[in-house]
Parts: structure tokens; sequence; C-alpha cells
């Protein structure tokens, strides 16, 4: 059986990059925080910062927080049986990081980027996504995401990556990573 990683950061820490570097490496990938912006273009919902953690919130509310670690079990199985190493994205919550661990026991993997506050809002602004707003949304933001036990996931990951530097660097680093964490077996 493959292994799997899910990797969790605070906003703007450099999860995408890292799934950039992944995808390069022919690591397939599946996004949480896609399935949240699929789930705002269903319900026909317009963009902006506020809507994204707010449908994220319903979700769990109804279905419990686990609910898009649920929906993406079986995807990563189905994966599983055609590659060695599948990249989750935006784990947030320690309920998905309790049903990931059950499901796949020693073959779970986390990996934190890590980001100062100012470096990582910084980033949202250039970024431009529509989930990202001004300072105030940010904090809103990451004090949602924080109460689902994301800082919890980041002290507990197995592996982490700071991210404080220019984009090649980080790239470079997370490749260099990637070659080692391949070779463990």
């Amino acid at each position: 059986m493959g292994r799997v990683l899910a990797v969790c950061g605070l906003p703007g820490s450099g999860k995408g990059e890292f799934a950039l570097v992944m995808e390069r490496n022919n690591i397939p990938i599946l996004s949480m925080g896609d399935m949240v912006r699929a789930e705002v273009s269903r319900r026909g919902l317009e963009e902006s910062p506020g809507i994204f953690g707010e449908i994220a919130a319903q979700l769990r509310a109804e279905f419990g927080d686990d609910v898009l670690a649920k929906r993406l079990c079986d995807a990563v199985d189905e994966l599983l049986n055609m590659n060695d190493l599948i990249l989750i994205e935006g784990l947030r919550g320690t309920a998905e990081f309790d049903l990931f661990s059950s499901r796949w026991g020693t073959k779970f993997f986390t990996v934190a980027i890590t980001a100062s506050k100012e470096t990582r809002f910084e980033r949202t602004q250039i970024r431009g996504r529509s989930e990202d707003g001004d300072i105030s949304a940010f904090e809103v933001r990451e004090k949602r995401e924080t109460g689902w036990g994301l800082d919890i996931l980041i002290n507990k990951a197995q592996i982490t990556i700071p991210n404080e530097s220019n984009l090649e660097d980080f790239h470079n680093r997370c490749q260099d990573w990637l070659y080692k964490f391949r070779k463990l077996k």
C-alpha cells in the first residue's frame, strides 16, 4: 500500500506551493479547499472572503467535523491502487486527522508549512483569491481554522517545512524533502 501525505498550514503559509511541487513530481493531489469551493459553486453562491469559511462551518455543523475527510477517503484509496504516494492538500481539523489516521495508520503522514503572520497576510494580498480579504477577514479565517484544531495539527505534524524565504528556495526545500521521503520505506 502506498503512503498518504496531508499538508496543513495557516492561510498563506504555502500549502498550495507545496502541492505544486508534489504535482510536478506526478503525485496525485486531492484538495479539501477545492471541495469547499465546489460546494459554494454548487449552491450558486457569490464568492467572497467569508463565504468559504461559512460553507465549511455549515458542512461541519450539519455532517460532522470530519465531513470533508469522509468524502475524500474513497478517492484516496482508489488513487492508492495506482500510486505510491498521494497528497491531501488543506488538512484543517483534528477530526479529519483522526479519520485519516485510523484509515491509513502508519502509512499516513502530516506535513506542516509554517510562516509568520505578516508573511502569510502579505502573500494572501498578492495571490488575490476570492476567499482572501483584508486583515480583518484574514484574522477571522485564521481564528476559525485554529478553532477546528489547525494549530494542534501544525504542532503535531511529523514534518515541518518553514516558508519564510523566496518561492524558489521553498520549492527547492520541498523538492529535497520529497526526494528523501521517497527513499524512506
